[in-house]
């Protein structure tokens, strides 16, 4: 555990990197999310309703990706035009122009860590100062200089060893004491993907971990504060964030996707890697039926004249490829639950979004693998949307609109990096204490 002193003077080395301002909004109360994926690029942009606080989808965009692979790009330039594409449609759609964008983050490998800190109060009152300095622990560079943080959410306060505090300030006690979990990323590929989006002329205004997002869009509130896990199961990459007490505790990505089956099809049936795209999407299973024996799919082979050259196959072969590969991708979540502690911790209620999640029969084999209640997540509490781009593989895209107009609880008003000497510094701390004492 950290233990500060509220006393002591801040410290260089103890100031949060900069960050993104709290309120995502760009003029005219506009609002825009990417969601750069391996198989589409998907961009949303709506407007804040002042009133009610509540989002109107006015545009949408996707287009066919292509420069990605588990979530990582490997053809700028591909990933450019596709990215330019989604968002000059969803430009269209919406008669705006935008700026900036709130970005889905699947690649880079991202870890969760939990840390509790406590300081020091002596017996006054909680003041904002109080709560951004014990949270600015949180939100220092993570000691692996390959890597870069992107979340610092606070889970839980406690004073004076009581917990379960929601917000701790105007609160009085002698010590007040922080539980984060904080959410980090490889650098190199969170830079590339910044770079690609810049070159497409957008500011990234902030980076929201693929699963977290998803969850955002599709749970309800009691699924957030009793417990569910999150399973985004996207074209090159499955994702999980787990959900407790009204917070993500936990997110982990595994580099296994829809994308895999397809290249499993291809590969078993000796056909076009476009040919397997469409076996799955119009005749892909993963629980078979006595009728599926009977019916016979044409199968064209790579190389070979469409037309003339082909092969008939049962359906129920269809299902013995994907099958498999579907039962390793939630074994592999299931083990990564186990070994990061979260199989029991929220309960047995699983959401199933992404694309690959639209197979038939993945949501009965999800509940035999993971023995969870499963049900199959769509983008919630968002007006204006078309009933195209509300199913489960926008809900990622779809939370990134909600996570840019909600109060940035992981996020608080930034602070200006204490600087080591001069006047400016001395100036800014009077400031701020005369702000809060009078």
């Amino acid at each position: 555990m950290l233990m500060l002193d509220r006393t002591d003077p801040p410290r260089v080395h103890d100031a949060p990197a900069p960050q993104p301002p709290p309120v995502l909004r760009r003029r005219g109360g506009l609002v825009a999310a990417l969601d750069v994926g391996t198989t589409k690029v998907a961009c949303f942009i709506a407007r804040v309703d002042e009133d009610s606080g509540g989002l109107r989808v006015l545009g949408v965009g996707h287009h066919r990706s292509r420069g990605m692979r588990t979530g990582l790009v490997v053809n700028r330039d591909e990933v450019e035009a596709a990215i330019r594409q989604a968002v000059s449609a969803a430009e269209d759609m919406a008669g705006e122009t935008i700026d900036g964008v709130v970005v889905a983050v699947s690649g880079g490998a991202p870890e969760s860590q939990r840390i509790d800190a406590e300081m020091a109060v002596t017996g006054h009152q909680v003041r904002d100062a109080d709560v951004r300095r014990i949270l600015a622990f949180g939100r220092r560079p993570p000691e692996d200089p390959d890597r870069e943080l992107i979340h610092c959410i606070p889970v839980g306060y406690a004073i004076d060893g009581a917990d379960g505090i929601i917000d701790p300030r105007g609160m009085f006690g002698e010590r007040l004491g922080a539980r984060m979990h904080l959410v980090s990323v490889a650098s190199a590929p969170l830079r590339n993907l910044s770079t690609v989006i810049e070159r497409c002329h957008l500011d990234v205004d902030n980076r929201v971990a693929a699963p977290y997002a998803a969850g955002l869009a599709s749970l309800v509130e009691d699924e957030r504060d009793l417990g569910a896990t999150v399973i985004d199961m996207g074209g090159g990459t499955t994702s999980v964030a787990v959900f407790l007490g009204g917070h993500v505790v936990h997110v982990g990505v595994i580099p296994v996707g829809g994308g895999h089956v397809t290249s499993d099809i291809a590969q078993g049936l000796s056909t076009p890697l476009a040919n397997a795209e469409r076996l799955k999407t119009m005749y892909g299973g993963t629980i078979a039926s006595p009728a599926d024996s009977r019916e016979i799919l044409r199968v064209p082979l790579v190389g070979e004249d469409e037309d003339t050259q082909s092969i008939e196959v049962p359906r129920s072969y269809l299902v013995q490829i994907i099958r498999p590969r579907v039962e390793e991708t939630l074994e592999l979540v299931h083990g990564h639950l186990k070994a990061a502690g979260m199989d029991q911790v929220a309960g047995r209620r699983a959401v199933l979004t992404g694309g690959a999640s639209q197979l038939t029969g993945v949501r009965e084999l999800a509940e035999l693998v993971l023995d969870k209640q499963v049900r199959c997540g769509r983008p919630l509490r968002l007006r204006g949307l078309a009933e195209s781009v509300a199913g489960p593989a926008f809900a990622t895209c779809a939370g990134l609109l909600s996570h840019a107009v909600q109060e940035h609880v992981d996020r608080p008003d930034p602070e200006d990096p204490p600087r080591a000497g001069g006047l400016l510094g001395p100036v800014e701390r009077i400031g701020r204490w005369l702000k809060e004492h009078f």
